[in-house]
């Protein structure tokens, strides 16, 4: 297969919704090709990149020539379809998707919003005035997972499906925004079985160059 035709994806290897997209395409083993975009350096607001995605943000992919698609839960649901990941049983994949709703209304907009304050912010940054209200929503969006997850192996219906690989990106890396998962055995759990999976690839600590 000619690589041309392989999805591109330009985003930042540390940001949690771009690792949704890489975890998805290793599990599926889909080939794909990747463009770093540092986010700190206006990366995501030259001319070229607002020409594929206006709203400025990572990740977008390249599926096609002049073809784009952004929203990493978007992605998930393309690539996922037709596959186990994204069931096709109508209630079954409602139920997915009610899990990426609330993982991008209820968890990331906290858990990975104090993440990038705490690691990519000064830590004198007038920001970080906001943690403790981040921390009391996002530990309310930790505990309706547990309640989940302390009697099922994973979100859904006990499969591995792309409700997993969402939650899955920030929150394992919620510590690096100053929560805590003690107080969380069954998602520490869970976080175990998802990096158990077939074709896991775990996110890099920095950046490569672009």
């Amino acid at each position: 297969m000619n690589d041309t035709i392989f999805p591109l994806i330009h985003g930042m290897s540390t940001s949690g919704n771009c690792h949704k997209i890489r975890m998805l395409l290793e599990h599926l083993d889909i080939p794909y090709r990747w463009n770093e975009v540092d986010i700190m350096t206006g990366g995501t607001q030259t001319p070229e990149f607002l020409a594929m995605n206006p709203n400025g943000k990572v990740p977008v992919v390249e599926i096609a020539p002049d073809r784009y698609l952004s929203e990493s839960n978007a992605v998930l649901c393309h690539y996922g379809e037709g596959t186990s990941l994204l069931p096709g049983d109508p209630w079954v994949r409602a139920r997915c998707l009610q899990w990426l709703f609330f993982e991008q209304y209820s968890h990331e907009p906290c858990i990975a919003v104090a993440r990038f304050i705490c690691r990519f912010l000064d830590a004198d940054h007038p920001r970080r005035a906001e943690l403790p209200q981040l921390h009391d929503r996002g530990y309310k969006a930790l505990a309706v997972m547990e309640q989940q997850l302390a009697t099922d192996d994973f979100l859904v219906e006990q499969h591995y499906t792309v409700a997993d690989i969402a939650l899955f990106a920030y929150t394992h890396r919620a510590h690096e925004g100053g929560y805590q998962l003690g107080e969380f055995p069954a998602i520490r759990a869970w976080l175990e079985r998802v990096q158990a999976t077939p074709g896991f690839v775990a996110m890099p600590d920095t950046h490569p160059a672009s």
